[in-house]
């Protein structure tokens, strides 16, 4: 059967060699999670993340809009310098992509990884999950510049500046103990504190909440982290996706603390959001991939027209797009302006099928996505 695999963090695929050390610090006591609204009964769980594509198309988990699941993270600000001071720059070069979050838990790896483990040879992993490490025929096809952005590419890096590249960050994290990153972009909002990345770059589906959740915005653009570092301080999942991981609900919307009294709004801008989008058209997709032929330190981006999945498992998009782990969570916008990078985000880096690396997935925002973006900018 073949797997579709989340790209949690599209997980760095691991910057290349994954060499780094796996193991992270711990996480936090977690705060007791409650619902930000009371939710609808819980539906039966279908959706295609780990479901084969000869099964035809998925029932549909419908979401009752209000069905918001809410956690506290760093609350005080002595929770905030804790998780600042945890990420060391030697800490955010070994972070993992969290794709291969099931797979070291299941496996238990965590306990017997070194810094000197190479995560796809380990003989444990075959067959688990689907490798989103580029073929070797691919590499070299993949343009890393482009003094123009094209309308049309399945990956190139970002060249032209603007407010994307503000707006895009990297984001840092630990769940079951190992340190993980992710993409995710600051959005219009009345508290002018939220991000929106990857369901899974926020909660591990019906598991554990992430912790030690950090924001980079602009990374690499003037070093690492050139517009401050911005901790989580509350996280906002659908209720299917908190319940059961269901791909079609795969968003998490972030209210971050200031960073030195600033909100990150007002240090570098925000993209708008839309719900309810027609499907199809035009989109651009940003990210920070990091398995070969990606190092993870630049911001890439993918464009082209979007289509619906044609294996029937999720009522996401489809996005040609080459960016390997790591990119989970950056978003996908409409309306884009690539002279002022300048857009409206509609979705963003989900998923790929194991046997297509060049189309990447996103989740449609219809209303629960409305619901949860309203809960996470009154927060």
């Amino acid at each position: 059967m073949t797997l579709s695999t989340p790209l949690l963090a599209a997980a760095p695929l691991l910057a290349g060699l994954i060499g780094p050390a796996l193991i992270g610090a711990a996480p936090a006591a977690q705060q007791a999670d409650r619902p930000a609204v009371a939710p609808a009964q819980a539906p039966a769980r279908t959706g295609g993340r780990t479901t084969g594509h000869a099964t035809g198309r998925a029932a549909q988990n419908a979401a009752a809009p209000g069905d918001i699941v809410e956690h506290v993270a760093a609350r005080t600000a002595a929770d905030q310098r804790r998780v600042l001071d945890y990420w060391t720059p030697e800490r955010m070069a070994k972070a993992l992509p969290i794709g291969l979050l099931d797979i070291v838990t299941d496996d238990g790896l965590l306990s017997g990884l070194t810094g000197d483990a190479d995560l796809r040879t380990t003989p444990e992993l075959t067959g688990r999950r689907a490798d989103l490490t580029v073929p070797r025929e691919l590499v070299g096809t993949h343009r890393m510049a482009a003094a123009r952005p094209d309308t049309s590419t399945i990956g190139a890096r970002w060249m032209t500046g603007g407010l994307v590249s503000r707006t895009t960050g990297r984001v840092f994290l630990t769940v079951a103990g190992a340190d993980f990153v992710c993409s995710a972009s600051t959005v219009r909002s009345a508290n002018r504190d939220v991000v929106v990345t990857a369901g899974h770059c926020v909660k591990d589906g019906a598991g554990a909440w992430a912790a030690n959740w950090t924001f980079v915005p602009g990374y690499g653009t003037r070093g690492t982290h050139p517009y401050g570092q911005y901790t989580a301080r509350r996280m906002f999942v659908a209720g299917p996706w908190s319940r059961g991981g269901d791909d079609d609900y795969d968003v998490g919307m972030v209210a971050l603390a200031t960073s030195h009294g600033r909100h990150v709004a007002d240090v570098v801008g925000t993209q708008e959001i839309a719900f309810d989008a027609g499907r199809g058209g035009q989109a651009f997709g940003f990210g920070y991939p990091a398995d070969p032929p990606y190092d993870g330190g630049h911001l890439v981006y993918c464009a082209g027209r979007l289509k619906d999945d044609p294996y029937g498992q999720s009522r996401d998009q489809g996005l040609g797009c080459d960016m390997t782990a790591g990119s989970s969570g950056g978003p996908w916008m409409t309306k884009f302006d690539p002279a002022t990078g300048k857009g409206t985000i509609m979705s963003l880096s989900s998923f790929k099928y194991s046997d297509d690396r060049r189309t990447m997935y996103g989740p449609y925002f219809g209303q629960t996505i409305k619901a949860l973006y309203g809960t996470a900018q009154n927060a």
